[in-house]
């Protein structure tokens, strides 16, 4: 609204927009900053108020405060008792902090986390949280990758390796909420606790078959109950897309690696026939073995060859030289002793002569 300002000689109102009242010819705007303010006529229009005090009575006879600040170039609002109260109460809240922004990355790769970076913490503060030289609480906070997860997914590679924080999983995937507390109970964190942080995500976990029965049975039960259990298949039927697709992981391979040089066309044929060759001994199916890790270190380690021979492409003497070379300590135990009991004697029998050698010394 526009209203006038009150006049402090003769208490008459005028528009704001007037500098001097217009009923006694006061400067409505100019503080009194001494006994010879009367004098100083040429500063009053650089010395005015933005708000102004009053009182009234209210209809139950009481006095309330009222402000009238500027509003703009030619307005002035009130603000009575209740008003007053409310921006009070604004500006008291207290201070927050965002713990997970909006704009951040809706996955989340949790694998090999610790407790802290799985589920958060709250930092030490060496100050003890003093006033003036300590860091406040909740700036304190940290959040974990089930809260940096919420509404997003949550990626954990070897589920079987988070031991007993399967259960501070299994909580946060069930109440969709986990507090953020100090884990350390040293230090200053641990009186900190923020309560129902949400974390409402779609968790994807990966193991290998043989640590299946390292998994909470409640949490796979949750898996099962509200999601899929997928076997991944370890072998692609063959054909001329699948080839393709054996082709081009050759080469993202070779990129990959950056120092090794490419293959010409036989190497590639001999590495997608090894592709061949171990579908079927290993899985007893045709086609091509999905077991790419495997494949990798074969087209790494001949190319490496090929560097120390100064070739320009790996060629196919070098992935034959590789596929003989790169066997496993039991593939190459077997070779060189016949078995694993042979080597052990081969071993122990080693150590028996030398020790019988350095007593006759």
């Amino acid at each position: 609204m526009c209203l006038g300002f009150r006049c402090r000689r003769c208490g008459q109102n005028s528009d704001a927009s007037a500098s001097a009242c217009t009923n006694c010819g006061a400067d409505k705007y100019r503080k009194e900053a001494s006994p010879f303010d009367d004098l100083i006529l040429g500063f009053a229009s650089g010395l005015r108020e933005d708000r102004v005090y009053t009182t009234r009575k209210k209809e139950d006879g009481r006095e309330e405060i009222v402000v009238f600040e500027r509003h703009g170039n030619d307005k002035v609002r009130m603000l009575d008792d209740k008003a007053l109260k409310k921006l009070e109460k604004i500006g008291a809240k207290k201070p927050r902090k965002v713990i997970v922004p909006l704009d951040r990355n809706p996955f989340v790769q949790a694998t090999g986390a610790s407790e802290t970076e799985l589920l958060g913490d709250v930092r030490h503060d060496p100050y003890g949280g003093h006033p003036e030289i300590g860091t406040a609480p909740y700036q304190r906070v940290v959040p974990g990758a089930v809260h940096e997860a919420h509404e997003g997914v949550l990626f954990i590679d070897e589920v079987s390796t988070l031991g007993h924080l399967q259960k501070h999983l299994l909580t946060a995937m069930q109440e969709k909420k986990f507090p953020i507390t100090g884990r350390n109970q040293s230090s200053t964190g641990a009186s900190v606790k923020v309560e129902s942080v949400p974390c409402e995500f779609m968790f994807v976990g990966a193991l290998n078959t043989n640590d299946l029965g390292q998994i909470l049975p409640p949490l796979r039960s949750r898996i099962t109950g509200n999601g899929y259990e997928l076997l991944l298949k370890t072998v692609m039927p063959e054909s001329e897309e699948n080839r393709k697709k054996l082709v081009q992981f050759i080469s993202q391979e070779i990129r990959k690696d950056g120092r090794i040089p490419h293959a010409d066309e036989e190497a590639v044929e001999m590495v997608i026939e090894e592709a061949r060759k171990r579908a079927r001994q290993v899985d007893d199916t045709p086609g091509y073995t999905l077991r790419f890790r495997d494949l990798s270190g074969i087209i790494k380690l001949s190319g490496d060859y090929a560097m120390t021979e100064n070739a320009w492409l790996i060629e196919k003497k070098h992935v034959k030289k590789a596929i003989e070379e790169h066997k496993s300590i039991e593939e190459q135990l077997g070779e060189r002793y016949g078995s694993w009991w042979k080597a052990g004697m081969s071993d122990y029998g080693l150590k028996k002569a030398s020790k019988k050698e350095n007593e006759v010394g």
